[in-house]
């Protein structure tokens, strides 16, 4: 019933995993009482993988992610980031519109206690790492959506954590800009080998991104099934290897909700 965050520098042998999730179930205060979300969920996820959680609305994605965070504590179970507190990015980019987009970046870092006199240099390295060189000034008014959440990404990157936990960041954007993200998001991923934890709704997007595909069941959340995605990056989401595992995990998810629905 606890969640651990140590830094992996404090260790006397390499982490062998980013996240650790231990037999881990939440429930939630119902009319009826006890409302079990997620039950008995078991998930490591590697130094420098990435990994997409997928599930139909509702079955815990969202609340296994904040667990893992931090934000909430597991009913039963344990959760292990060895290389310390996470990063979060979620659906919406969460900026501060007073401060301009490299304030915002440099926040973050004032928060880890970073120098002064070193934020503004880290700051622009950020934007340039997700090619926003010279937004550094700019208000949120006047970035688009994508660009806000290039620097919402650029701000989690700020926090200088081994895991970043994503929470379906892309899914209020058109498709051309969700699509574009997807390249940038796995050019900056493999530039730093970062683990990814990634909650969607998307089959397509999943397979597109992760090198693990990991489907939740309908409420209450369990590890239905997993696939280990072999398919070559770069990859695009028209791609025939793509769309084919796709159509397989789709099937699986259709089955999972008829099991929901038939409850």
């Amino acid at each position: 019933m606890a969640t651990t965050f140590a830094k992996a520098a404090e260790k006397s042998a390499p982490a062998t995993h980013a996240a650790r999730i231990g037999h881990v179930s939440k429930s939630f205060p119902g009319p009826s009482g006890q409302q079990l979300v997620l039950d008995d969920i078991t998930l490591d996820v590697a130094p420098g993988e990435f990994v997409t959680l997928l599930g139909a609305s509702g079955c815990g994605k969202s609340t296994l992610l904040n667990l893992v965070a931090g934000l909430d504590s597991p009913s039963e179970g344990t959760i292990e980031t060895p290389g310390g507190r996470p990063a979060l990015m979620f659906q919406e980019h969460a900026l501060f519109p007073w401060l301009t987009a490299g304030k915002n970046i440099e926040l973050a870092l004032r928060l880890r206690g970073v120098p002064r006199q070193e934020r503004g240099d880290r700051a622009e390295e950020l934007l340039d790492l997700v090619r926003l060189s010279g937004a550094y000034g700019k208000r949120v008014h006047e970035l688009s959506g994508g660009m806000r959440q290039r620097v919402a990404l650029a701000r989690a990157l700020a926090q200088d954590s081994q895991l970043l936990l994503m929470d379906e960041p892309f899914a209020a954007l058109d498709a051309i800009t969700r699509d574009v993200l997807h390249d940038e998001l796995t050019r900056v991923w493999r530039e730093t080998r970062l683990s990814v934890l990634f909650v969607t709704h998307n089959v397509r997007e999943a397979v597109r991104l992760a090198e693990r595909v990991v489907l939740l069941s309908s409420r209450p959340g369990r590890v239905a099934r997993e696939w280990t995605v072999d398919i070559p990056q770069p990859r695009r989401i028209e791609d025939s290897a793509v769309a084919e595992l796709s159509v397989e995990i789709t099937e699986q998810l259709r089955g999972e909700i008829r099991r929901h629905g038939q409850r």
